[in-house]
């Protein structure tokens, strides 16, 4: 399967970016997570039937990454929805910001890893580009953790800006930060 009007496009060292359908390999994308983000397996259980129930979602869909077949990053977005959970968490900090249109007619990217061993080798720019290039919303949404990373210098090299920073998601750990870029996303 293909994304319509995109050929799979070749990586560094044969990857391949491709569709990918994610509900028959949740369990290997989900290893791919728990390697790149530190999760466990209770964590991984739970991620599995949230992964399960978007991919239900209208206009849900998925790019993989993959080397003589395995999986070696993924990314996964839908239009966004604020009746979404996501949505419902991230409103009032968007809000105080003045931000809060950002959560209509945008691209959410919900989750984007590459195993580590692939970082660097612009695997994940390579993802959400493709994946947002399809996109019919004009924008594009997202969190990450609220830390200068790899992954968020990333995300501001494509484009996106802080909208709202030092969000609480119940139960995770660390603050985020949501961030939105106009698309198509920003090229080298």
């Amino acid at each position: 399967m293909r994304l319509p009007g995109h050929a799979h496009r070749r990586q560094p060292d044969d990857i391949v970016i491709g569709s990918l359908d994610l509900s028959s390999r949740v369990d290997e994308a989900l290893a791919v997570q728990a390697v790149a983000f530190g999760l466990g397996p209770d964590e991984v259980a739970v991620r599995r039937q949230i992964v399960l129930r978007h991919m239900t979602y209208p206009g849900a869909r998925a790019l993989g990454a993959t080397t003589a077949g395995r999986l070696v990053g993924f990314v996964y977005g839908m239009p966004n929805d604020r009746t979404h959970w996501w949505s419902t968490v991230v409103e009032p900090y968007l809000r105080a910001q003045g931000y809060d249109d950002w959560l209509d007619n945008s691209f959410v990217i919900t989750e984007l890893h590459v195993l580590p061993q692939y970082q660097n080798r612009g695997v994940g720019r390579s993802l959400i580009t493709t994946i947002t290039d399809s996109a019919a919303e004009p924008r594009s949404i997202l969190s990450a953790i609220d830390i200068e990373s790899p992954a968020r210098g990333l995300y501001r090299s494509l484009g996106y800006q802080d909208l709202a920073r030092q969000v609480l998601f119940p139960s995770a750990p660390k603050p985020y930060a949501v961030m939105g870029a106009p698309l198509p996303l920003r090229r080298r």
